[in-house]
């Protein structure tokens, strides 16, 4: 057993023979490089290739972490034509590993780390980030009943509800004071615009390098990272997609601010939000400063989560700290927008 791993493999290879239908062994193990959050695994095995997401060790922030909600939401949309990895099992027992953990397939592909897309010739970038835009418009009209997750989350005022569960996140795991911070807690309840409609899946981290586009075309073969998928307004998503993308390209989060995009062949800001409007049916966005400043809010709040556990000893990444003190420069781009 390699010790950096964290469990014991002759143990997650029994139980995974008796679990995982057509699991055969032996098993070795390594860690995917990013995984902030839940660290994740590809498990290579005598019948194949799969991948192992586990909550961390140590102590957790209540409702983080839930990677059964990730292997309830895999299941449901595996039921569906939207593209996810197929869930295979969830491991509830933390005697197994020390933790929860689900196993899924693992699904051979491309994942672009650079939102600029230098590796994609130039006059295809464009069809990718159009791709990119056609799943999250399907993953927002996905019949949220038929797929068995009315009850996935509660129904109306979603950013109220977002904006109260990650202030409160944010102060479970603060550790200095961030003006900024405490200026968007001050502002963003107060500027919740109206909310109408029938909710839907939201996925929550909906970035560039959560998808897995299939070689040599333009499609998406899966969507990953499904921990802070709920029910909600979709224009929580584009709005973080929008955000993420007006991030610096050396971030932890590569972004494409202070580029030119025209030059790179990637769409601009208003053209993706046209293009998402277009494939939902929707006219057009009002009140777009709010959702951004609330993306960069939540994003502050999850970073200070990651600095927590760096400094508490258990973050999932060596990079841990650094994401960490994001925080104050995410809260003061969304101040920057109010």
């Amino acid at each position: 057993m390699n010790a950096s791993l964290h469990f014991d493999l002759e143990a997650l290879t029994r139980y995974l023979t008796v679990h995982v239908p057509g699991f055969q062994g032996p098993l070795s193990v390594e860690k995917f490089p990013g995984g902030q959050s839940n660290p994740t695994f590809l498990l290579h095995a005598q019948s194949g290739r799969y991948v192992l997401r586990r909550q961390p060790p140590g102590a957790l922030l209540k409702s983080a972490h839930a990677v059964d909600r990730e292997f309830r939401v895999l299941s449901a949309l595996g039921r569906t034509a939207f593209p996810v990895a197929r869930a295979f099992h969830l491991c509830e027992d933390r005697d197994v590993i020390g933790s929860l953990f689900y196993v899924m397939s693992y699904e051979d592909g491309r994942i672009f780390w650079n939102p600029a897309l230098p590796e994609v010739p130039l006059e295809e970038r464009g069809f990718v980030y159009d791709a990119l835009l056609g799943t999250m418009a399907a993953l927002h009209d996905v019949d949220i009943d038929e797929a068995g997750l009315s009850d996935y989350g509660r129904p109306g005022d979603y950013f109220a509800r977002q904006i109260d569960v990650w202030t409160k996140q944010y102060r479970a795991a603060q550790t200095d004071t961030l003006e900024a911070m405490e200026s968007l807690i001050d502002w963003l309840p107060a500027h919740c615009p109206a909310e109408g409609g029938k909710p839907t899946l939201v996925h929550g981290d909906f970035r560039i390098d959560n998808l897995i586009f299939t070689h040599g075309a333009p499609q998406v073969r899966a969507v990953l990272d499904w921990e802070l998928s709920t029910l909600g307004n979709p224009l929580a998503d584009i709005a973080y997609f929008c955000m993420c993308l007006r991030l610096p390209p050396s971030s932890h989060i590569a972004g494409l601010a202070g580029l030119n995009r025209a030059a790179l062949g990637v769409p601009e800001e208003e053209s993706i939000v046209e293009r998402y409007c277009e494939l939902r049916g929707i006219a057009s966005i009002e009140n777009w400063n709010f959702y951004l400043a609330f993306s960069f809010f939540r994003l502050a709040a999850i970073a200070q989560g990651v600095k927590k556990r760096a400094l508490s000893g258990n973050a999932s990444n060596e990079k841990a700290r650094q994401v960490g003190e994001m925080a104050g420069a995410l809260a003061r781009m969304a101040t920057d927008l109010i």
